[in-house]
Order: structure tokens, then C-alpha cells, then sequence
């Protein structure tokens, strides 16, 4: 079980390092002390289990949860704070503890139990993993790939009907929860199913999947903007989203589109 501390202040931080490490078995791999910071890290690493402060820079530990919370895979979050009128809003946004400062080894130590068991529950309850199946999945498009382009029609669903959609007129896919939405030029459309399933249906010469979740058509990109991290964002003809290039698909991008 992997873990990220995000905490500004330094005492506080080795503390809760400490703690974590004397009484469980999870990994604090890294640390933080800026909201934005962890949004970057998230785009690009997976992880179990944040400790939260809610006092710090840029995006406030609030804010960065409830951003976290839209995520389709999430981590457990445990807030870390000094202050005390935040508890209710934090187990709105289904937080798995809330911690204050300063901290008492008893409780950090019963909250680490809860954790670990509830992680083992929860991966028992789903024996294959989501990284496990989007694996599986990733192949079995690979495998297409080498024998055909896959459907050019793909049928969407709205309002109990089934849309036969040419696959050219789909211009970006965003995973949601465990659905994925479906975006044409006036359409929007939701598939019960994951963004990597919907991706195994497209055809391989059109769509390009530029980061965990979304999913492009090329042929819709109007403007490549130089992003930071040395990654982009594109912007499409006719729509107003922006769609994020992360950078573990950089180079898979720029080789595709010639940069």
C-alpha cells in the first residue's frame, strides 16, 4: 500500500512519516506541500492513500480533495489539520478519517489499522485490479491493432436508445466515475463502461488516448498549446474543451503528430 503526505509544514510532515511507518506497512513515497503540485503528480502516478493537510499553498486541501473525489479510481484521503470546522464538509467528500494536530500516536495508530484493513477488503472484493484490467485491455487493442482498425460505426447510447454513430464524428472521450461521456459536435453521450473499454472499440488510426482520461480524435485537434511540464494541451475545432496531454504520452504524441 502506497501513500503521498502533503503537508507544508516540516515537523509535521516527519512526524506523520514517522508514525505512518511505526505502526503499518504502507510507503510513503512522496511528499508535497503545494495543492497543484499533487494534481501534477496524480496525472501521471497512482497512489492508495493521501494524508491531506488542508492549510496549504495554491489549492487548499478542500479544494484539491474535492477535485480528487471526481476521479475514477480514487485514493482513500485522510485529512491532517489543526483545524476542527472543516470535519463535516470533509466526510461530505467521503474522506476516510480526519486527523488533528497535534497528533496522538493512539489514534494515528487505530486510523492506520482501519486503513490497511479497509484496502484489503476493498482488493478482495474486486480480485482483478483496475491497473490489471486496463493491462489486459491495452493488449487486446494491440493485438487488433495488428490485424484491423477496428469498427468505423460505433453505437452510442442516449436515453435508452442506441445512436449508430460514424466513429469520425466523435471528437474526445472523458472517463466519469466508472462511465465514460462521449462527446460529437452536438452531442454528449454516456457509456456504462470504462474510458479503456471504449477506447479497445475505436478505430486505432483515429483516436489516440493522451492521458488516463481522455481519449482524442486526431483529426479534431485545431491547435497544439505548449503546456507545462513539457506537455500540451489541444485545443478542437468547433468545441470549446481543451483537452490535457499527460506526460507519460508525450512522446507518443509528438512522434505521431511529426513534432
Amino acid at each position: 500500500m502506497k501513500a503521498i503526505i502533503v503537508e507544508d509544514e516540516i515537523p509535521a510532515r516527519e512526524e506523520l512519516e514517522y508514525l505512518v511507518g511505526a505502526h503499518s506497512g504502507i510507503e510513503v513515497t512522496d511528499f508535497f506541500d503545494d495543492g497543484l503540485d499533487v494534481l501534477k503528480f496524480l496525472q501521471e502516478h497512482e497512489t492508495d492513500v493521501i494524508f491531506l493537510d488542508i492549510n496549504i499553498p495554491s489549492l487548499n486541501g478542500m479544494l484539491l480533495a474535492s477535485t480528487i473525489s471526481k476521479f475514477t479510481k480514487r485514493p482513500y484521503i485522510v485529512f491532517t489539520t489543526a483545524y476542527k470546522e472543516h470535519a463535516a464538509q470533509a466526510f461530505e467528500l467521503e474522506a476516510f478519517d480526519y486527523i488533528l494536530k497535534p497528533y496522538e500516536e493512539k489514534r494515528i495508530a487505530a486510523m492506520l489499522s482501519r486503513l490497511e484493513s479497509a484496502f484489503k477488503r476493498d482488493r478482495a472484493e474486486t480480485p482483478l485490479s483496475d491497473r490489471k484490467l486496463e493491462s489486459q485491455l491495452d493488449s487486446g487493442r494491440q493485438q487488433r491493432e495488428n490485424t484491423s482498425k477496428s469498427a468505423s460505426r460505433i453505437n452510442l447510447k442516449k436515453n435508452d436508445k442506441i445512436i449508430v454513430t460514424d466513429a469520425n464524428d466523435i471528437y474526445y472521450a472523458l472517463a466519469r466515475e466508472k462511465a465514460t461521456l462521449v462527446y460529437t459536435q452536438q452531442e454528449e453521450y454516456m457509456m456504462p463502461m470504462s474510458i479503456t473499454e471504449f477506447d479497445s472499440l475505436l478505430p486505432v488510426d483515429l483516436f489516440f488516448r493522451c492521458h488516463r482520461s481522455y481519449t482524442v480524435n486526431l483529426t479534431k485537434i485545431r491547435e497544439i498549446v505548449p503546456w507545462f511540464n513539457q506537455t500540451y494541451i489541444l485545443r478542437l475545432k468547433d468545441l470549446k474543451e481543451e483537452i490535457p496531454v499527460s506526460r507519460s504520452k508525450v512522446k507518443e504524441f509528438r512522434q505521431i503528430m511529426h513534432l
